[in-house]
């Protein structure tokens, strides 16, 4: 039986990742640091997850004759980005992605467990619960983020920290994913994964995934299938989610 659907955040729940990179902008013209993160820049420094290590990551390639100095202010400017992300989010530039509210309104109202987990940090989860259900109702019954798992994906860590939360076993649950290192640790959580494409993630390999679609589709605005299993009428729907996975067992 199908119990639980575990998300990510960061290009899965909504397109987070430009307003990052546009935290991480306005936190270096702060600070007066003469760095600007192009989105192409930007793009390549995702292959390293996780904001404070993608951070570490330029610092040490970028300047290392500078690297001890400049790695001491991290948490100073990964602190000031974060504050500055949450600006952005509740100015209200950042919404759900299709078909995210409504498989989690098919999922709550059929009883079946919602997660996250993500290597972004709780702070940013937070925000986007908070200015996407304004209601107070808190839709997710347990969330791994950030520096609580020991590993970053692509390290299965995460997932496996949301499952224990929950208090399922990986073959009764489906991880959304977006990225080539989150589907490797969903898989290795022991995971079934569907991927949707995402504005950073459009060249990802999404081998491992059973399911490749550009997002989760609306009726009046279906998906664009890429690979693996498709979808009714180009959404994905938790009744198709159940079915796929009672024919997988």
């Amino acid at each position: 039986m199908l119990k639980a659907l575990i998300f990510d955040v960061d290009g899965t729940l909504a397109e987070t990742e430009d307003l990052h990179r546009q935290a991480f902008n306005r936190a270096f013209a702060a600070l007066g640091l003469p760095w600007h993160w192009e989105p192409a820049t930007y793009a390549d420094l995702l292959t390293v997850m996780g904001g404070k290590e993608r951070l570490a990551h330029y610092i040490e390639t970028r300047f290392p004759g500078e690297a001890a100095a400049l790695l001491a202010r991290c948490p100073e400017i990964h602190g000031l980005k974060t504050k500055l992300y949450g600006d952005l989010v509740d100015a209200g530039r950042l919404a759900l992605r299709p078909g995210i509210r409504r498989l989690i309104a098919e999922a709550k109202a059929a009883g079946v467990k919602l997660a996250i987990a993500t290597t972004t940090s709780r702070p940013n989860v937070d925000r986007l619960i908070a200015v996407n259900f304004p209601d107070g109702a808190q839709p997710f019954d347990a969330i791994a983020a950030g520096d609580e798992a020991a590993r970053k994906k692509p390290a299965p860590d995460v997932f496996t920290l949301a499952l224990d939360r929950l208090g399922v076993q990986p073959s009764e649950a489906i991880a959304v994913e977006d990225s080539a290192a989150g589907i490797r640790s969903a898989l290795d959580a022991g995971l079934p994964v569907i991927a949707t494409r995402s504005l950073y993630t459009e060249r990802h390999p999404l081998d491992g995934a059973f399911s490749a679609v550009s997002d989760l589709g609306e009726s009046d605005h279906p998906h664009r299938h890429i690979a693996g299993a498709a979808w009714p009428g180009g959404v994905v729907t938790l009744a198709a989610l159940k079915d796929w996975h009672a024919a997988r067992a």
